[in-house]
């Protein structure tokens, strides 16, 4: 197990992607693999029903494939399998977009955030074709609600008491969202590797891990497993 950039610990199987723990600066987990088969074959074989498209175990079974496309359709579902026996709910979807946010603080999937949850979780991602997500160092990234100007802006919009601010920040999740610092140090997640990144949870003892999805590329559809 080898450490990158004190954020980043890379594994070499399943079992040490679950269980390594995350400490100190360290809030990713990447279990680095090169992945055999065409998954390409997937997404274009798969009838995209909106901008993203979730695929379950029985359509990928159906779809009548390569053997290249068969190699990537088992490991697909072994993914699934997987993931769903550690107690997680892996959706794996063929996305062409997500919805865009117009609003002055965008608070959808292009922006730098992080997750958060009741309970202890982590994230698990993995992207096996088209552009895959970044994530972002804690230290190169600024929270946006706490930035003068977009403070201002968004105290404008709260009709409340001072008191009740920093409950409205969370309540639309403003305080969520990040914005990278000048020549930071964003990380492209790559294809084929599985991740897991921290959440902000009661609990947690290390900060969650900053991401985001990667921009659109015209006519080049992502496919993307997430839990």
């Amino acid at each position: 197990m080898t450490n990158l950039e004190n954020q980043i610990l890379c594994v070499t199987d399943f079992q040490d992607l679950v269980s390594t723990p995350f400490q100190g600066e360290a809030n990713a987990i990447c279990w680095t693999r090169n992945l055999m088969g065409d998954f390409s074959e997937i997404v274009h074989q798969v009838e995209l029903n909106g901008n993203i498209t979730e695929i379950n175990s029985e359509e990928l079974h159906e779809l009548q494939l390569s053997e290249q496309g068969q190699l990537a359709r088992a490991i697909l579902l072994n993914d699934l399998k997987t993931l769903g026996a550690q107690g997680a709910s892996p959706i794996l979807n063929v996305i062409k977009s997500y919805d865009k946010d117009e609003f002055f603080f965008p608070t959808d999937v292009y922006s730098f955030h992080v997750d958060r949850a009741p309970l202890p979780t982590d994230t698990f991602l993995c992207t096996y074709f088209g552009a895959s997500s970044e994530i972002l160092p804690n230290s190169h990234a600024d929270q946006k609600v706490l930035m003068p100007q977009i403070r201002d802006e968004l105290k404008k919009l709260y009709s409340g008491t001072n008191k009740g601010f920093e409950l409205f920040l969370s309540e639309y999740f403003f305080d969520l969202h990040y914005q990278a610092k000048p020549k930071s140090n964003i990380i492209n997640l790559g294809i084929g590797n599985l991740w897991r990144l921290s959440v902000d949870h009661p609990g947690s003892h290390v900060p969650p891990c900053i991401h985001r999805a990667p921009k659109d590329e015209d006519g080049k559809n992502r496919l993307l497993l997430i839990c």
